[in-house]
């Protein structure tokens, strides 16, 4: 069969080539209709959005954190200073793997798992291109290795900032606070705004008491970056506000010498001048380092300071509640001749102990185990004060009944807070009828009167409160809250008034005739601190119990733990004409008033005559 030859048809293929010509047109129309639409799309339709996100990956908002307000003493010597410090941060946005930069960054630089812990939880709160830090105070070293190796870090920022510092750390530790990172739940509670690039905040003491003056305003500037984040041109600029300058009433001096006066014992010393109700000196011991706070205190350290027997981190002088003891006889004293129920020279016996009517039991007064006698066999105010005599106070406490003498007690500042310019203060206690029934759902005994009254039972007191109430009799009668700061940007502040406690004068000298006995008598209880001293002091002797003492029992301090022994107390104003100043003591465990009086000494020397010796 002859083999069959297909002949071309020219026809047929114009036909297909002409079909295949037009699919291929309207598939490059199709494509470009596509193109355009897309390209009306991006440039004219979304222009404005894909502007915006074009100028954020160029351009950012960033917040410049304002300058922390510095604090001085009352002499201008810096006690809180701002000091340059490097960070290191991570704009996660700019990284492509975080774990493996974070795993490069801590082969350069030390990283702890604290620094990482709260890495993790600031990132989880930050704005979009926002540096979250990672590392405190960089040193030369680490900053140079960082910088060598940044081409291959990208998103890593190394930037300076001002931190604080307290050149003198554990000497104003209780006085000024400090600041540290700002934690989880203070991130919710503060307005992001005013603290954006700021991760310090106030803690405690006057670092947190004025933190919204001391922080000052935020500001931002526009920048323009590269691909890898580095700024190229700062486009705007709107400046940080700072914040603003304290000057504080404390003393640098007395601060000094109060606390090498305490030494390694355990105690609070409170100074307070009469006149302006500035807080000359707040001291508690043992302190700390303040330092250590500020970026982040190390477990070990914490752990160091939290279970110490001595608790540092307790701030004795406005914490601190202690049976006040005699310290308040001279209160007690003004309460009984304000009152009517005794004069100057009413007097009382003084076999060495005092019995309720109907009561056997026998109330003792110290003097009774080291005479086997009373002070004398009658007592009237004066020699009570100047050589602190229980019994007499036994007996005004009784005749003035509890509820009397809460009402007037409480204007020298007992029982309540006084106000004072920092953070954590305590109210004490000063007991009434009242008070028993409320708190303990219990009436109140003729017996616990009579132990309020030489300031024992129930009643407590920080020497912040003692201070306060040894500052209104200072002063005779003039109430005011004490007060820390003295001045904001060098312009004077005022310490808020109280109304008066007005009484006779007559009552107030008659006080202040015991009080200057118990220096300056021959049977005063710190008549050693007279010798040698250039002016005249008002002074009170106190020891507080810190465990009970059966009737008949001996108190033997050498028998007793060095924890257990009574503490010591004293208050004290000088000079007696014009008080400049009034001060409360308190030695813990100190075995008694002879612990504490010679603070008083070294601290009033001070003032008055510049010895910081």
């Amino acid at each position: 069969m002859p083999e069959l030859i297909a002949l071309k048809d020219p026809h047929r293929e114009s036909r297909v080539y002409s079909a295949r010509t037009v699919i291929a047109i309207a598939i490059v129309l199709g494509l470009l209709t596509v193109v355009f639409s897309r390209y009306y799309s991006l440039q004219v339709t979304e222009y404005e959005s894909y502007k915006t996100q074009s100028e954020r990956n160029r351009v950012q908002l960033q917040p410049l954190p304002p300058k922390r307000g510095l604090i001085y003493d009352r002499n201008g010597v810096l006690l809180a200073d701002n000091r340059p410090s490097y960070i290191l941060s991570v704009v996660r946005e700019r990284v492509a793997d975080l774990d493996t930069t974070l795993a490069e960054l801590a082969a350069l630089v030390p990283i702890s798992e604290g620094d990482l812990e709260n890495f993790q939880k600031k990132l989880q709160r930050r704005r979009p291109y926002e540096a979250v830090p990672l590392r405190f105070r960089l040193t030369e070293q680490e900053r140079a290795r960082l910088a060598v190796n940044r081409y291959r870090l990208p998103g890593v920022v190394v930037d300076a900032q001002l931190l604080r510092h307290y050149p003198y750390g554990e000497l104003f530790s209780h006085a000024l606070g400090y600041v540290g990172r700002i934690n989880e739940r203070e991130a919710f509670e503060l307005d992001e705004s005013d603290y954006r690039g700021t991760f310090h905040v106030g803690k405690v003491g006057v670092e947190k008491f004025y933190e919204d003056i001391l922080h000052g305003e935020v500001g931002y500037q526009n920048v323009e970056s590269n691909a890898h984040g580095r700024v190229l041109r700062v486009l705007e600029r709107f400046a940080p506000v700072p914040g603003v300058d304290l000057t504080l009433h404390l003393d640098i001096r007395i601060q000094r010498a109060a606390i090498e006066a305490l030494g390694d014992r355990r105690g609070a010393v409170v100074a307070i001048d009469p006149r302006t109700g500035g807080v000359l000196a707040l001291v508690s011991t043992p302190g700390f380092d303040t330092n250590l706070f500020v970026n982040g205190i190390s477990t070990a350290d914490y752990s160091a300071l939290r279970d110490s027997l001595d608790v540092p981190l307790f701030n004795r002088a406005i914490q601190g509640q202690y049976p006040p003891g005699s310290t308040v006889k001279p209160m007690m004293g003004m309460a009984g001749l304000e009152s009517g129920l005794v004069t100057p020279e009413t007097s009382v016996p003084d076999p060495g102990w005092y019995k309720l009517p109907g009561d056997s039991r026998r109330y003792r007064d110290w003097i009774l185990r080291i005479r086997g006698t009373g002070h004398a066999p009658r007592v009237a105010l004066k020699m009570a004060i100047a050589e602190s005599c229980d019994v007499y106070f036994y007996d005004l406490a009784r005749r003035l009944t509890i509820d009397r003498m809460h009402d007037y007690m409480q204007p020298y500042g007992f029982g309540q807070r006084t106000g004072v310019d920092t953070t954590n203060e305590r109210p004490g206690v000063l007991p009434s009828t009242r008070w028993k029934r409320e708190a303990m759902a219990q009436a109140w005994y003729p017996g616990e009167t009579l132990s309020a009254g030489i300031g024992q039972g129930y009643m407590l007191a920080t020497p912040m409160q003692l201070a306060v109430a040894t500052s209104v009799m200072a002063s005779k009668g003039q109430r005011k809250v004490p007060r820390l700061l003295k001045a904001i940007d060098g312009e004077p502040v005022a310490a808020p008034l109280l109304e008066p406690l007005i009484a006779n004068d007559s009552n107030w000298a008659s006080v202040y005739d015991g009080m200057r006995e118990v220096v300056h008598g021959e049977r005063g209880t710190a008549k050693k601190l007279a010798k040698g001293i250039q002016y005249e002091m008002g002074g009170k002797t106190g020891t507080a119990q810190v465990i009970g003492i059966a009737q008949n029992a001996v108190y033997n301090e050498d028998e007793v733990a060095e924890r257990h022994r009574h503490h010591g107390l004293f208050i004290a104003f000088a000079p007696l004409e014009a008080p400049t100043i009034a001060v409360a003591i308190i030695v813990e465990n100190g075995g008694g008033s002879s612990a504490a009086s010679p603070i008083a000494r070294k601290v009033i020397d001070t003032w008055l005559l510049g010895d910081a010796s």
